[in-house]
């Protein structure tokens, strides 16, 4: 687990117009109140929803009233000094015009799926939006996909229109053959290009008057292909109402958001927490949603974009509320970011197939390393192999109870994958595939993926605790922590170590030894990596996810060639 690289950071900033303000709650409020009374159990879930119509065009006709902060919905800036913003109205305007570039220039009815891989541009949200004004089925891809990751999203998803930049269509091109379901393409870019409809020149012309699609609270709204670390991603598919309602708990509770709050979500737009953080949750709550478009991290740039919103220096006085979420959180980094801050960390939990599932939510106290409690409308519990509940602090998978109720924020199904649907499904509750634990207060500890726990000489052992307590150590730079076959224990902990700069000449035998007795007294000595490997890199998902899998997989085969 990478010290710092690996927890995808939200943040909210403080507004410099705080008007409105004893408003703010009440505002939300009206935005959500269908969701709060669907939570209680005093209300049925809206036979009709549209995030566009029932809650983009709600923040825009209170702003038109003056009856909104003076927010913009949505703020974009670029290394080169170019920005973007647009107001709810604004919004509005130009998505009803990227809804009629699908309709009409590109030919895509209701229901259509649409594959859009982009980087941070400002097209990518209208083309969010246009497609639920549309009723056509949002299919997001990292724009660090390759052609063959594209041909498998293209066949699976039977997309009927590709849309991306100049960067990449090279990439769809090579794969056109094999796309018997592709009906167009676009491209989002300055010029032309060949057997493409290019989305700049078709917004210029056409027309801001669009109907929003009536569309039910279940029908199909967006997909997003998992980034699992074993197997071919599978098509998570939400409706209208499990993201565009099921959201609000997440803005509400986790990131503490208000119409006057600004969100800043580092997340890339192929991944799910981009719904989490950088379209539903914040306009759920009329906060504006900043973006950065960096095309890789850097650490200079994202403190002279805190400079650019608030005129700050690093002590970032208006920075209220942080979260992270993708990766749990070694204890390490928050208590770094506690010290450089003043500020603490929120840590939340979710998957591509739900909303937040548990947070630690503003007020709450913080258990650094805790995955907070469950977020409501979620019942979370720890259960065995069978679906039972086990005891407080007895490890087993992390579960949300479906039975007798099914949360309405929660995924419709795998596309067209029956067996990996009810795969999921244990007695009463859907499992996740994490391990975890359940504290007394019902706080949630993570331990890691179902498959990756190490089964040494009776004694079980989640990798995460194991990587946590090595990334502690300054010449750990990166780590991954698997299993490897051990003739007198079953199997023992191997650490794969990416070692800092400064340690690269020391003596290997010897740093070794250091690394383990230094487990060995962060966390239980049973627990010590037994094996050490120094390597280069990890293999990592598209999504940034160490690939723990394929780590294990290497380690097993050359042990078991090195006993033959």
């Amino acid at each position: 687990m990478c010290r710092f690289c690996h927890c995808n950071c939200l943040w909210i900033l403080r507004s410099p117009c705080r008007s409105f303000h004893g408003n703010n709650r009440l505002l939300t409020s009206q935005i959500v109140s269908h969701y709060v009374s669907i939570i209680q159990n005093k209300k049925e879930l809206p036979e009709y929803f549209n995030f566009a119509s029932d809650v983009l065009d709600e923040w825009a006709q209170l702003e038109k009233d003056g009856r909104k902060p003076a927010n913009p919905a949505f703020w974009w800036v670029n290394d080169k000094g170019e920005e973007v913003k647009w107001s709810f109205q604004e919004l509005g305007s130009l998505s009803r015009k990227a809804a009629n570039v699908l309709s009409e220039a590109c030919g895509l009815q209701r229901g259509d799926r649409v594959t859009a891989i982009l980087p941070r541009v400002p097209e990518w949200w209208l083309l969010n939006v246009a497609c639920m004004r549309a009723g056509i089925v949002f299919i997001p891809g990292t724009s660090q996909l390759t052609a063959k990751d594209i041909s498998y999203r293209l066949q699976a998803s039977k997309a009927k229109c590709i849309i991306t930049n100049d960067t990449l269509a090279p990439a769809v091109e090579s794969v056109l053959p094999g796309s018997q379901f592709l009906k167009s393409k676009l491209i989002v870019g300055q010029g032309s290009r060949d057997g493409w409809l290019n989305l700049k020149e078709l917004l210029a012309a056409a027309s801001a008057d669009h109907q929003c699609v009536k569309s039910r609270s279940q029908d199909p709204m967006i997909a997003y292909f998992t980034s699992g670390t074993t197997g071919f991603p599978k098509m998570v598919v939400h409706s209208h109402s499990s993201y565009g309602i099921g959201f609000a708990a997440t803005g509400r509770y986790w990131l503490n958001l208000t119409p006057s709050d600004i969100m800043w979500n580092t997340s890339d737009t192929g991944w799910a927490k981009s719904a989490y953080g950088s379209v539903f949750s914040p306009w759920i709550c009329g906060s504006c949603v900043f973006v950065h478009n960096m095309p890789q991290f850097k650490p200079e740039e994202l403190r002279e974009s805190f400079n650019l919103l608030f005129f700050s220096s690093y002590k970032f006085p208006s920075l209220k509320h942080c979260v992270t979420g993708g990766e749990a959180l070694n204890p390490e980094v928050y208590a770094k970011w506690k010290i450089q801050t003043g500020l603490d960390i929120h840590e939340g939990y979710g998957q591509s197939e739900t909303v937040g599932i548990c947070a630690n939510m503003k007020g709450m106290k913080i258990k650094p390393g805790s995955l907070g409690k469950a977020l409501p409308p979620y019942d979370v519990q720890i259960v065995d192999d069978h679906g039972a509940v086990v005891p407080a602090g007895e490890e087993g998978t992390i579960g949300i109870r479906v039975k007798p109720t099914r949360p309405f924020c929660l995924f419709s199904e795998y596309l067209d994958n029956p067996e990996k649907t009810a795969a999921c499904m244990r007695g009463d509750f859907y499992l996740t595939g994490d391990r975890g634990v359940m504290d007394e207060e019902g706080y949630v500890w993570f331990v890691g993926r179902a498959d990756d726990i190490i089964n040494s000489a009776g004694y079980r052992i989640g990798p995460f605790e194991v990587e946590s307590a090595l990334i502690e150590h300054p010449a750990v730079s990166d780590v991954a922590v698997v299993s490897s076959p051990d003739p007198e224990r079953g199997e023992v902990v191997k650490a794969f170590i990416v070692l800092a700069p400064a340690f690269k000449s020391h003596d290997p035998e010897k740093l070794i030894r250091e690394l383990q007795q230094h487990v060995k007294k962060v966390t239980a000595p049973y627990k010590y990596p037994r094996k050490v490997e120094f390597v280069q890199d990890l293999p990592k998902t598209i999504t940034g996810k160490t690939q723990r899998n394929v780590l294990r997989s290497k380690e097993w085969a050359k042990v078991r060639q090195e006993q033959k």
